[in-house]
């Protein structure tokens, strides 16, 4: 993974996007990350321990011996993936590492032909995603650090200029240009998750190239940022957009401790509720959550991130009318926690955190609140205006009576039925006098 540039400029203008194929991704809200290679074995950081020195390259391709996959059930994470709330998965096909979970006929340096596994492990997966009525998500690395005509090797280690020996980038121009197109027949991805980029240019990529081909095989799949400006949807990472980002499609990409790939000293996780408060933020902005796991090298999920998912499946189904198919909220001036709106922008969802004391706060809101009730359980509750007058356009401030008895013990949602689409007074301030 990649966490030192931005992402956030790599983006056509929305106007240059389809807005038809990018519907079912701005609705999905969340999706699956895995991350899932020879890493898992020894539980080391995937291709970045021997690109920095941490460990040979030679000792971190003998995790291959261990990369057994012998407890994989495809089915069984399938269907935690959608008992989880998640739309869509996004799983490392190859990580810079150069490790391929599907049988290429590019080099050796696979699942099949390189590993205690002996099998492709990747068909048996997005076949099992599609019987789930799951999007699938193909990751690709760009880099291949262990392939002998790629540039860069390791950080102190290059292994020639392009300039200088332009037959041999030519040679992996067709080498990874030829996986691409082995995924694209294969498989027919949804969405391509493309990372490393910024190890050369979009020119020396062939970005534009890639992206017509892949294109031309399914007009409608999907391409993150990294594609070096060739892809459809920004993709930051780990950390949650101060600001509401103008881009109308991104995508947070988040561990749920501090690794991407299985390390089992890391027990660094993010609690339940700190994971919804993320995803409420994120969606409540505009945008998506893909949330990471990382299978052990026998193809086992660890319980801690299989109890995270449950939870959060159970979260997720209890609100789903205040989750799918929504789009951003209010600002947080109105609303001090997330906010979501139907697509008419007429019911207006709040996510309260914790307890309230009672009541929760609407400032500026125009419309006329014709009903409230508490998404999940349908318990109407009632609201006061102070501060309105007749003489004044200033709307007032609405004060939402929520009891105790109605809480959420991870986030509470409450709908907000309003006369219309929402309408908000924007104002710096208002004099009210008492005539």
């Amino acid at each position: 993974m990649l966490t030192h540039v931005s992402l956030w400029a790599q983006v056509p203008d929305s106007t240059q996007i389809d807005q038809t194929k990018m519907q079912w991704f701005k609705d999905a809200k969340l999706g699956i990350f895995i991350h899932w290679g020879l890493y898992a074995v020894d539980g080391i950081d995937e291709s970045w321990s021997f690109y920095n020195g941490y460990i040979s390259h030679r000792d971190y391709l003998k995790q291959a011996n261990g990369f057994t996959a012998k407890n994989y059930d495809p089915e069984a994470w399938a269907e935690l993936i959608r008992k989880s709330g998640a739309k869509y998965s996004v799983i490392t096909a190859k990580h810079h590492d150069g490790f391929a979970l599907w049988d290429t006929k590019y080099g050796n340096l696979n699942a099949v032909k390189n590993s205690a596994a002996h099998k492709d492990v990747l068909t048996p997966f997005v076949k099992s995603l599609r019987k789930s009525d799951l999007r699938v998500g193909i990751y690709f690395s760009l880099p291949d650090w262990s392939y002998p005509d790629y540039t860069n090797f390791t950080r102190d280690s290059v292994r020639y200029k392009i300039s200088e020996e332009p037959k041999r980038w030519q040679k992996f121009l067709n080498y990874y240009q030829g996986q691409l197109k082995e995924l694209s027949d294969n498989y027919n991805p949804d969405l391509y998750w493309f990372d490393g980029d910024w190890e050369h240019s979009s020119e020396e990529w062939q970005a534009a190239k890639v992206r017509s081909m892949l294109l031309a095989r399914n007009p409608n799949t999907i391409l993150n940022s990294r594609l070096n400006a060739h892809g459809d949807y920004a993709t930051p990472e780990q950390g949650m957009p101060i600001t509401r980002p103008k881009d109308k499609y991104w995508e947070l990409c988040m561990t749920m401790n501090d690794s991407w790939g299985y390390q089992k000293n890391d027990h660094n996780y993010k609690t339940l509720d700190q994971i919804i408060g993320i995803f409420t933020d994120v969606i409540g902005n505009g945008g998506n959550l893909l949330l990471d796991i990382g299978p052990k090298g026998d193809g086992t999920i660890p319980e801690r991130q299989v109890e995270i998912l449950k939870g959060l499946g159970e979260w997720t189904s209890k609100h789903k009318e205040a989750i799918y198919g929504t789009v951003a909220g209010i600002p947080k001036e109105h609303f001090y926690g997330a906010s979501t709106l139907s697509k008419d922008r007429s019911i207006l969802y709040l996510f309260v955190k914790g307890n309230p004391n009672g009541e929760v706060v609407l400032r500026g809101l125009k419309n006329r609140i014709n009903r409230i009730w508490v998404v999940g359980e349908g318990t109407k509750l009632t609201h006061q205006v102070v501060g309105s007058v007749y003489w004044s356009q200033y709307p007032g401030v609405k004060y939402i009576k929520v009891p105790d008895y109605v809480l959420d013990k991870h986030m509470t949602v409450l709908a907000v039925l309003l006369d219309g689409k929402v309408d908000l007074y924007r104002e710096i301030g208002s004099v009210i006098e008492s005539n």
